[in-house]
């Protein structure tokens, strides 16, 4: 069984990346995410959330992060699992789902 209950942080905005036409927004990304990944690791706990790059909310952690997206122009979404980056821009399910088997999630 899973040791820890990981967290999973989705930074981004409700306008889409100018890099990435045609792509969801990353609120939509996020909700598509925690769907995909709680279908695929059922019975298995794990935090995921959103935080808007424009209105961070007051943890100091997640604000100086979202002043380093911005000042090193990193596309968006963003996806964060247990302080490492993950996925930019355009998330892709299988690079998250390995990432959570290296903290004991089994699909």
């Amino acid at each position: 069984m899973v040791k820890k209950e990981i967290e999973i942080e989705v930074y981004g905005a409700e306008q889409v990346c100018a890099s990435c036409v045609n792509l969801p927004s990353s609120k939509d990304t996020c909700e598509w995410l925690e769907a995909a990944l709680t279908r695929k690791f059922p019975e298995q706990n794990f935090k995921i959330s959103y935080i808007d790059m424009f209105n961070p909310p007051e943890n100091i952690k997640q604000k100086s992060f979202v002043a380093k997206m911005i000042e090193e122009d990193l596309f968006y979404p963003l996806v964060i699992i247990e302080d490492e980056i993950v996925a930019e821009g355009n998330v892709r399910l299988k690079k998250v789902v390995e990432v959570m088997g290296k903290y004991g999630y089994k699909a």
